[in-house]
């Protein structure tokens, strides 16, 4: 969330120095391109489509390329535009257990455009936005839609925003290979030929409301309060997660249809002066299943020299365990709900590690245009023996 007035514009001139263009030009121009490429891996010994059991051994490519372009209309209103296209193609070494034939599938791309709009009325001091985003991969696709309201204080020290978001989703019924049904058969009765062996699929549809309050302390601090409720109907599992009850019976996950969350946060931000921001995060987290969680972190840029900057930043997690989830061979037919997904058990993690900026006046590599280099490395390990490491690259360019 943006926020706006004095602590803003220190924060800014403190991390990229952007030149001034008071010029508001009705045409269309770029402001913004942003190419972010990163490599992520993960080991474990909890793999959800073996119960529970097994390997969770995953590697993910991302590549996202963000455009963003600005004018001003005859009414002095900015607008905003972000044109976003990812593709990430992940691999996962439990997938060979879903099927005996076909197991790439479950692995492989997704691809997810999105389109955001906003217009800023500086004199109402109010912004509004739509936007739209898609999701598509072998047992998922997922439509999104989002809308956004922000308003500013007169001195522009506090800001309110709210935004909204709904995701159309629906869930390709890949079944673990033994307790797959039959294939459904299309017959072309013009033809008499077979055509296709369909995969049913089932919906998910989620409603999230965001709130925030932003408010400038004084020229040091900034504090912000969020709030995020989230609801979920539809079929909330994945068909191909085996669950082995405590006579050796296998059977596919099963999860309530309903889901509500409640996270509740607030962020702090202090600005030491020349050299250091300390920027810190605590969120409450409840929901109707069962978990709770509390989350902790801190991200300390320590500017260097005047264009290159280091933040190291930690950050604690923990939970309960949700109502319906134990390990492997412990459920029971008397269950009504059940899962062996780790993402559900009760558990603490770390993720920690560090984010490099340079972005000098002159361009990166005495480059014009080339305006900022990031490159951030994050190792995150987990009490169920989950351990993950990540390093992404960002390029910016004006």
């Amino acid at each position: 969330m943006s926020v706006a007035g004095m602590f803003l514009l220190c924060f800014r001139s403190w991390a990229q120095d952007p030149s001034v263009d008071d010029y508001k030009s009705l045409k269309l121009k770029v402001e913004d391109v942003n190419i972010v490429s990163g490599y992520y891996s993960q080991s474990g010994d909890h793999s959800p489509v073996t119960g529970g059991i097994g390997t969770q051994q995953l590697t993910d490519i991302s590549n996202v390329i963000d455009l963003k372009m600005v004018n001003w209309d005859v009414f002095e209103r900015k607008h905003s535009y972000n044109i976003e296209l990812g593709i990430d193609h992940h691999t996962a070494a439990s997938s060979a257990y879903v099927s005996t034939t076909g197991a790439s599938k479950i692995s492989g791309t997704r691809i997810y455009p999105s389109f955001n709009w906003q217009v800023e009325n500086e004199a109402k001091r109010i912004t509004f936005g739509l936007g739209v985003s898609y999701s598509h991969e072998y047992t998922y696709n997922s439509f999104g839609f989002n809308v956004l309201y922000s308003k500013k204080s007169k001195d522009n020290n506090r800001e309110f925003t709210a935004k909204g978001n709904l995701f159309l989703d629906r869930v390709k019924m890949v079944e673990p290979s033994e307790l797959r049904p039959a294939p459904t058969i299309i017959t072309s009765a013009s033809r008499g030929e077979e055509s296709k062996n369909l995969i049913p699929s089932n919906p998910r549809n989620t409603f999230d409301a965001a709130l925030s309050l932003s408010q400038i302390v004084n020229q040091r601090m900034q504090v912000s309060f969020l709030t995020d409720g989230v609801v979920q109907q539809g079929y909330l599992g994945l068909p191909f997660y085996r669950v082995y009850f405590n006579d050796n019976s296998v059977h596919i996950e099963n999860l309530p249809s309903t889901r509500l969350k409640l996270p509740l946060g607030v962020r702090l931000n202090y600005f030491l002066g020349d050299k250091i921001i300390l920027r810190s995060y605590y969120r409450f987290y409840v929901d109707n299943w069962g978990v709770k969680a509390h989350t902790a972190s801190i991200e300390t840029p320590v500017k260097i020299t005047p264009f290159i900057s280091i933040s190291p930043f930690y950050r604690y997690y923990v939970q309960t365990a949700a109502n319906f989830f134990a390990p492997y061979g412990v459920h029971t037919e008397a269950n009504e709900y059940y899962s062996s997904d780790y993402d559900y058990s009760a558990f603490s993690s770390q993720y920690f590690g560090a984010n490099l900026r340079l972005a000098p006046p002159n361009g990166v590599f005495h480059l014009k245009g080339f305006t900022a280099l990031e490159l951030r490395f994050g190792h995150y390990k987990q009490t169920t023996g989950l351990v993950a490491n990540n390093v992404s690259l960002n390029l910016g360019f004006k």
